[in-house]
């Protein structure tokens, strides 16, 4: 079975960065796994496209002859010296902030990275020990089902297709920004053909990359700037809600708990949550289902219950 793209890009530069002086391309052809069965002109092609991958991700293949006497004899090679990192040194206090960040994320997926980056850091004889700074424990979620594919897509710069209230969006990812207790991204909606910002609470579905990488460009504007433009309006009237065991983290974070004249369901508990637009905040309270009452204004509560009976319908 022939290797994969990354695959064959890795034996490329493994090959490259073993070199004790220039290699040709036949020679490469022959040795690295995934050029072998490649006609002429296909190989020629993949070699280019790989060479420029690597370039793209930072790696320095030198150019250049083996003999003075040939010098149009082309060869390639990676120098150790080029390629590798100096060695870091932190000190207490930066150790204890890397410590203290690896705490940040509450997801698996970004968990297990930060887990291995900590191992490697332990390795090297350097202590994130974050417990120097007690009582401070920063603790943001993502386990919105859409940020893992906008998060590839934003790193990649690949445009992202989505079912936003009710409609398909073609966007190109600039930023995920995370903002009063939410995650959002930041980027050029094709469909209306403007900046947008999207909650990924409110994305209903997996987000699909469509196009190619490195087809969506930064624009030249001030992004955090950008973003203070495109938040949401701010609150002007607020719900109670009661809310079950430790569902709903962004609402609660929000709101404040409240006493309520009646009994509420076993687990529940009553908060008010402040919050700007009634349209938002009604799917916003759908999206958990049973785990949300809406208890007051009564006109809130029956519109949830209207879109809630028409979704079960």
């Amino acid at each position: 079975m022939a290797p994969r793209k990354s695959e064959r890009i890795m034996n490329l530069a493994i090959c490259l960065l073993m070199a004790r002086r220039f290699l040709d391309k036949n020679h490469i052809r022959e040795v690295v796994d995934g050029y072998a069965g490649l006609s002429d002109a296909a190989f020629e092609r993949t070699f280019e496209r790989d060479k420029d991958d690597l370039r793209a991700m930072g790696v320095p293949i030198e150019t250049g002859s083996n003999s003075s006497l040939f010098p149009d004899e082309i060869g390639y090679r990676i120098r150790r010296q080029d390629f590798e990192l100096p060695p870091i040194d932190f000190t207490a206090a930066e150790a204890t902030a890397l410590g203290l960040a690896s705490q940040v994320w509450g997801t698996a997926t970004v968990a297990e990275r930060t887990v291995s980056a900590l191992a490697k850091l332990r390795a090297a004889g350097i202590d994130p020990d974050a417990s120097r700074l007690s009582g401070i424990s920063p603790s943001i979620g993502a386990k919105e089902p859409a940020f893992e594919p906008l998060w590839q897509a934003t790193m990649t710069r690949t445009a992202v297709a989505f079912g936003y209230r009710g409609m398909r969006r073609e966007v190109e990812p600039w930023v995920l920004t995370y903002r009063r207790g939410s995650w959002y991204l930041v980027g050029l909606d094709r469909t209306r053909e403007a900046p947008r910002m999207f909650k990924l609470a409110r994305i209903e579905d997996v987000p699909q990359l469509i196009g190619k990488p490195g087809a969506c460009q930064l624009p030249d504007v001030d992004l955090t700037e950008l973003t203070r433009s495109l938040e949401p309006a701010p609150a002007t009237a607020e719900a109670v809600v009661a809310i079950r065991g430790a569902s709903a983290p962004d609402l609660r974070r929000r709101g404040v708990r409240q006493e309520w004249r009646s009994p509420l369901p076993p687990g529940f508990a009553a908060w008010r949550v402040p919050y700007a637009q009634d349209r938002d905040f009604v799917g916003e309270v759908c999206a958990h289902g049973p785990a949300v009452l809406v208890l007051e204004p009564d006109e809130l509560r029956r519109t949830v219950i209207e879109r809630l009976t028409r979704a079960a319908r």
